[in-house]
C-alpha cells in the first residue's frame, strides 16, 4: 500500500502504566470515557477479544471493530476477526476511517513500536492492576496537544503524542 493510514493508539493509563484490573478499567473517569468514545466514533478500532467483550458500545457510533482472536465465531457482517496483530492491521487498512488501537496489553506491546500517534489519558495516580501499557516515555514522541482535567477521584492529562522519528 503506497500511503498506509497512520496507526494511532488510544489509551488511559495510570502513572505506573496500569490500564486494567481483572478485565476492567482500573478507574472510572466520565470525561475520559466521553473523549474515548468521541475519538473512536466512526473509526476502525483494533482490539483484543477481552477489550471487545467488555466494551458495550463498541458497535455504536459507526465503529468498525477488528478483533484479534482465534475465535472465528466472533466474526459477523459488522465485526472483522484476525488471528494476529499484523493480519488485523492489514484488514484495518482496507476499512473506512482512521485506525485506532484500543488494547489490551499485548496488542499495545506489538503496535507501540510502529505507532504514529498516541492519544493518551495519563491518570496522575498509581493504581493496582494486572494489565499495563508498555513504557513509552523513553521513545521519541513529540507532544502536539494537552488538556488538563480532574474529577472527584483523579487528576489526569489528555495528551496527543506524535512520533518524532520513524523506527
Amino acid at each position: 500500500m503506497a500511503n498506509p493510514k497512520p496507526l494511532q493508539l488510544i489509551v488511559a493509563c495510570a502513572e505506573n502504566r496500569v490500564i486494567g484490573r481483572a478485565g476492567r478499567l482500573p478507574f472510572d473517569i466520565p470525561e475520559d470515557k466521553a473523549w474515548f468514545h468521541e475519538k473512536t466514533a466512526g473509526q476502525t478500532v483494533v482490539l483484543g477479544r477481552i477489550c471487545f467483550e467488555t466494551w458495550p458500545k463498541v458497535l455504536a457510533d459507526g465503529r468498525v471493530p477488528v478483533v484479534i482472536t482465534r475465535n472465528r465465531a466472533l466474526a459477523s457482517d459488522r465485526v472483522r476477526v484476525a488471528a494476529t496483530v499484523s493480519e488485523a492491521l492489514a484488514i484495518a487498512q482496507t476499512l473506512p476511517g482512521q485506525i485506532m488501537v484500543c488494547g489490551g496489553q499485548r496488542i499495545y506491546e506489538e503496535t507501540l513500536p510502529i505507532a504514529d500517534r498516541i492519544l493518551l489519558t495519563l491518570v496522575h495516580a498509581e493504581v493496582p492492576g494486572d494489565t499495563w501499557f508498555p513504557e513509552w516515555r523513553h521513545l521519541p514522541w513529540r507532544e502536539t496537544w494537552r488538556k488538563e482535567g480532574r474529577d472527584a477521584n483523579y487528576r489526569y492529562t489528555f495528551l496527543s503524542l506524535d512520533r518524532a522519528t520513524r523506527p
